[in-house]
C-alpha cells in the first residue's frame, strides 16, 4: 500500500517560508512510513533563489523530479509554483539513481546506471526524469530501459522551462540541478499502476500519409523514397517549417506498423540539408500522418481521458500527469485549461499532481506482463497508483 501527501508553495525566494508552507501541508509525524520517495516539480527560478537547495535538505528522503513551466494540483494552479508529491510505504521500495552525462552515449550511459540498482526480483514500475537535450532523442532512453527492465512500465517527462532557449530545463534531484543526466526510480512491491493517454483525434488527421524511408533517430531525411522538403512542398509547408516550432499545431502521428497505437512526434526545425528535426524518433518503415489540433481538440481528448481516469481509479492513492508544452500552446491564453479540466473531473477524490513536459514517457499497452513504453510528444499522459 502507497500513501501519498500533495503539497505546494508559490514562495520563490523566502527558504524559511517555503519549507513552513510545504510542511503545514505535509505532517511527517505518525504519517511517514518507512519506504518514501518525493516527486518534485518547479519553476527554475526556486533553483537560482536556493528554495529547492533548502525545502529538499529539510525533508528526510530522496527528493526527485524536473523544472516545469506549469504545475498544478487539487488546492492550486500556477506558473511560478513548486509541487512535492510524497509517497510513503512499508511494503513498496523505491530506488533512485543519477546517470552520468547522457552527452555522449547515453545507451551505455543508462545501461550501466540501471543495472548499479537493479533487484533479482522485476520491479513495477520504473519513473524517468530527464532534462531537455535537443541533440539527443527521448526514444533511445526509453528503449534502452524497457530492454533492460524486460518490459516494465515505464512513466515519466522531460524537463521543459518558459525561455525561448530552453537553458533551464533540469532535472533536479535531492537539491541538486542537472542540464545533462538523468534519474530513475525503480519502485518494487505489489502495485498496479494504469495508464491513460490523451492524444490527436483521428478526425484531425490530414489524408496526406507518407512512409519514412530514411531516418537517423530524430532526424527526418526521407519520406516515400523522396526528400522530406518535397513532402513539406506538396503540402504547403516550405516556408512554415523554416521557423523553428512553427509547426507545432500540426504535430505528425506515428504508425509503427506493429498493431501499437500511434505515437504523436513534433516536428522542431529543419536543418542546413533540409531534413527535419523531430523531438523523437521517426523509424525507417513506420507510417507518417500529418494532424492538426487545435483548442478544441485538446479540451475534447483531455476531457475524454480525464473522466476516463475518474471513472477507472476507485482505490488509487495518487496521479500522475504530464502534459506536452505545445498542448498548453495550443489554447492561446486559455493556458491552465487542462490542468482545470482534470480537477474539475476529479476534483477531491483523487490527489494528483500534474505538470507541462517537454516529452512524455508512457506505455501505450501493457500484454503478457511487459510493456510497449512510448516516448510521446503533443500528448496528456498519467499514471494512477
Amino acid at each position: 500500500m502507497i500513501k501519498t501527501m500533495i503539497a505546494y508553495t508559490a514562495e520563490m525566494d523566502d527558504e524559511k517560508t517555503a519549507i513552513e508552507d510545504l510542511s503545514s501541508q505535509i505532517n511527517l509525524e505518525g504519517w511517514i512510513m518507512k519506504n518514501t520517495i518525493g516527486i518534485i516539480t518547479c519553476h527554475y527560478e526556486f533553483i537560482h533563489s536556493g528554495v529547492l537547495k533548502a525545502v529538499c535538505a529539510a525533508f528526510p528522503f530522496n527528493v526527485v523530479g524536473t523544472i516545469s513551466s506549469m504545475q498544478s494540483t487539487v488546492a492550486e494552479t500556477g506558473s511560478l509554483l513548486m509541487t512535492l508529491t510524497v509517497m510513503t510505504s512499508d511494503d513498496v521500495e523505491f530506488d533512485m539513481v543519477i546517470t552520468p552525462s547522457l552527452l555522449t552515449e547515453p545507451g551505455k550511459v543508462i545501461s550501466e546506471s540501471y543495472k548499479s540498482i537493479r533487484r533479482p526480483e522485476r520491479p513495477g514500475l520504473i519513473l524517468a526524469f530527464a532534462p531537455f537535450l535537443v541533440q539527443n532523442c527521448g526514444d533511445d532512453y526509453i528503449n534502452v530501459i524497457t530492454e533492460l527492465s524486460g518490459g516494465v512500465p515505464c512513466f515519466g517527462t522531460i524537463a521543459v522551462d518558459d525561455t525561448l532557449t530552453f537553458e533551464n530545463c533540469f532535472m533536479v534531484a535531492n537539491g541538486e540541478y542537472y542540464h545533462d543526466q538523468m534519474a530513475l526510480v525503480l519502485i518494487y512491491g505489489d502495485i498496479k499502476p494504469k495508464f491513460f493517454i490523451a492524444n490527436i483525434s483521428e478526425s484531425r488527421i490530414l489524408d496526406k500519409k507518407a512512409v519514412v524511408t530514411k531516418s537517423e533517430g530524430h532526424v527526418l531525411i526521407e519520406v516515400n523514397e523522396r526528400p522530406f522538403i518535397d513532402y513539406l512542398d506538396d503540402l504547403g509547408l516550405v516556408k512554415t517549417s523554416e521557423i523553428q516550432y512553427a509547426m507545432s499545431s500540426l504535430p505528425f502521428l506515428l504508425d509503427y506498423n506493429d498493431g501499437t497505437p500511434k505515437v504523436s512526434k513534433v516536428f522542431v526545425m529543419l536543418t542546413p540539408e533540409k531534413h527535419a528535426i523531430c523531438a523523437g524518433a521517426m523509424p525507417e518503415g513506420s507510417t507518417l500522418y500529418m494532424a492538426m489540433t487545435d483548442k478544441d481538440d485538446v479540451v475534447l481528448t483531455t476531457g475524454e481521458t480525464a473522466s476516463k481516469i475518474a471513472e477507472e481509479t476507485s482505490g488509487a492513492s495518487l496521479l500522475l500527469a504530464y502534459s506536452c508544452i505545445s498542448r498548453s500552446m495550443a489554447m492561446g491564453s486559455d493556458i491552465y485549461r487542462e490542468m482545470e479540466i482534470l480537477k474539475e473531473k476529479i476534483g477531491g477524490r483523487l490527489p494528483f499532481m500534474m505538470a507541462s513536459s517537454g516529452g512524455e514517457i508512457c506505455p501505450t499497452q501493457i500484454l503478457d506482463g511487459k510493456a510497449t513504453n512510448r516516448f510521446h510528444n503533443n500528448a496528456f499522459i498519467a499514471c494512477a497508483l
